[in-house]
């Protein structure tokens, strides 16, 4: 996702937006660019590449104002040089635009431009609400905005300054977030709070239709029909320094040690031991509408949708109730079965997932009831779904998301337990269920403990070019998840299968340079998952092993083993991910590779 910044107030500008552009770093982008006020008109300096370019354009020519607007981009229109980048400005010059999302009508409205002796500097469909809006100004600018927006269809954040209507910005979305920040005597505009966390912790978050037009004397939410509305300030609880590193070289590596706590915080004050069940008041729905669903669909994309796998057998194993599980970007195109008695989990770690949060809108759309399981507060899948489980995982910043991951399992497990007590569930599982549950943190703790193995044996495998993830029942998505993390950020060709599925043509692929990682702790599938390890012995592939205990029926079978901490069969990949995501780390960073902003890739994918 793109990341936008603005800033109306009595500080200069230039240091706020820089710094917010560098908060939002971790998203993923290709250039960036501010436009400031200037005292005569709107100035633009922008640059391809890392900010730090932009910083030695501004420091060589600084631009003075105390209000602008910034902009990272991750390039959708046209390639990510300086002209594509943002901000864009109207003809006149008088009116520049920052915009995530995607327009899908800008090829029309561009030729109508044209036509009216507008000229394109850019490829990208941004500079189209540049034009537009200049088309449309008579010295208020939110009404320009609103003209111009009626005319456009897509997805849009955006933020929008006019050097003739001067220390306003006015903002709208559509589809890609945005919010307002409330300081002291000053407003700030952002596509994600950390970039304005430093400053304030009172946003409000803007809904889809909704403007906010901030100057120096506050800021005032309106409709495209220019109707104020009344919106709810929220505080952020998130403290600056979880968005910080901490000591560690990487978020990704900080974020991985954080799943003891995260997890224990996904759990904290939702089990209940002595009834082998769990409280989730969040989901907003009594027992009996609990009972009252025939199926359960879980829409997903990425990482989310390898989670959602797990919460496929787990609902399926333990409330007996059917579950599917669907690509979001491909639901709603397909005409799923889904209706009034059908429950729609959705899954993302920012709540902000375009795929994801148009397939929610299409079950609903169909009658479903929906929950979220996000992590953000406040993000757009929280406020439309009809309840849901926060993950209280706190700030994702690296790109490859892994303690998210681990809390939307353990979200999960929290939901099946409560449905599946409510169903035919004994109270003496549920409670067992419970006790591994709370043993977890402590196992993870385990294995981070003995990182240093997994470093040696990423140090073996450095340079291999291609990688092999198998698994079976609970493991099978747990592969899956291990391949994406390594293709992610170490730029290896990785694919996850269920273990037996191999023979079905990727058993071609094995020699003695493919390595193959394993997940085989001991748990009802061991013995099935044994012969799929001696046919790649037997062809000369390189094992690599994630265990749970001495296993004789593997001696000589395998080249290298890692031990997890034994559990539950349905906890079993929540263990088995971490030492997969400390070897997909350490290959990276031994490779040189950035594993916080893997390329091409974008923390929260916005547009579809």
């Amino acid at each position: 996702m793109c990341g936008i910044v603005g800033y109306v107030g009595p500080k200069l500008a230039t240091p706020l937006l820089i710094e917010g552009l560098k908060r939002l770093e971790y998203r993923g982008y290709d250039s960036a660019g501010v436009a400031i006020m200037n005292g005569s008109g709107v100035e633009t300096v922008k640059e391809s590449g890392k900010i730090t370019r932009l910083e030695s354009l501004l420091s060589a020519t600084p631009v003075v104002g105390t209000t602008g607007i910034a902009h990272t981009r991750w390039a959708t229109h046209g390639q990510p040089n300086q002209v594509n980048a943002h901000p864009h400005v109207s003809q006149d010059g008088t009116i520049a635009v920052v915009h995530n999302g995607i327009i899908e009508n800008s090829m029309v409205l561009k030729q109508m431009l044209e036509g009216r002796g507008y000229t394109f500097q850019s490829d990208t469909d941004t500079e189209v609400l540049a034009h537009l809006t200049q088309e449309f100004f008579e010295g208020n600018l939110e009404e320009a905005v609103i003209q111009a927006l009626r005319m456009v269809e897509g997805t849009y954040g955006i933020a929008v300054i006019s050097a003739t209507d001067s220390h306003k910005i006015v903002a709208a979305r559509k589809g890609s977030p945005l919010l307002v920040g409330l300081g002291d005597q000053e407003y700030f505009v952002a596509s994600d709070v950390s970039a304005i966390l430093a400053h304030t912790r009172q946003v409000v978050y803007l809904d889809d239709g909704d403007l906010a037009v901030l100057d120096r004397d506050g800021y005032r939410i309106i409709d495209l029909d220019a109707t104020e509305l009344q919106k709810k300030v929220s505080r952020v609880d998130w403290d600056l320094d979880q968005i910080e590193r901490g000591g560690f070289p990487h978020f990704m590596l900080k974020e991985i040690f954080e799943q003891p706590d995260t997890i224990e915080n996904t759990m904290r004050g939702r089990l209940l031991p002595d009834d082998g069940t769990s409280r989730l008041g969040g989901l907003n729905l009594t027992d009996d509408e609990l009972l009252s669903f025939d199926n359960i669909v879980i829409t997903a994309c990425g990482t989310s949708w390898h989670s959602a796998l797990i919460g496929e057998n787990l609902i399926e194993e333990l409330t007996r109730v059917p579950v599917e599980v669907e690509y979001a970007s491909e639901f709603r195109y397909r005409n799923p079965i889904v209706n009034e008695r059908t429950l729609c989990i959705v899954i993302s770690q920012s709540g902000e997932t375009a795929d994801t949060l148009a397939a929610m809108r299409e079950a609903k759309r169909r009658g479903a009831r929906t929950l979220g399981i996000v992590n953000v507060v406040g993000s757009t899948i929280a406020r439309e779904s009809d309840g849901g489980i926060y993950l209280h995982a706190g700030p994702e910043i690296g790109v490859a998301s892994t303690k998210a991951f681990t809390s939307q399992v353990t979200a999960l497990l929290l939901f099946t337990l409560k449905l599946g007590r409510l169903r035919d569930m004994s109270i003496l599982r549920g409670r067992e269920i419970i006790d591994a549950m709370k043993a977890i943190p402590g196992q993870v703790r385990d294995i981070l403990s003995r990182a240093d193995e997994i470093e040696a044996l990423a140090e073996e495998f450095k340079r291999a070019s291609n990688f092999l993830y198998l698994g079976r029942g609970y493991n099978f998505p747990a592969a899956l998840e291990g391949a994406l993390k390594l293709k992610e950020i170490s730029y290896i060709h990785a694919e996850g299968y269920p273990a037996a599925e191999m023979k079905h043509g990727p058993i071609a692929l094995i020699d003695e340079m493919m390595p193959v990682v394993f997940i085989a702790p001991h748990d009802s599938v061991f013995d099935k998952i044994t012969s799929n390890v001696q046919e790649v012995k037997a062809r000369k592939g390189r094992v690599i092993a994630i265990t749970s205990r001495d296993e004789p029926a593997l001696k000589g079978k395998i080249d290298y083993e890692f031990r997890i901490p034994e559990t539950l069969d349905l906890l079993g990949s929540i263990l088995a991910s971490v030492p997969l995501q400390l070897l997909a780390y350490y290959i990276a960073v031994k490779r040189g590779a950035n594993v916080d902003q893997p390329r091409n890739l974008a923390k929260s994918v916005t547009v579809e």
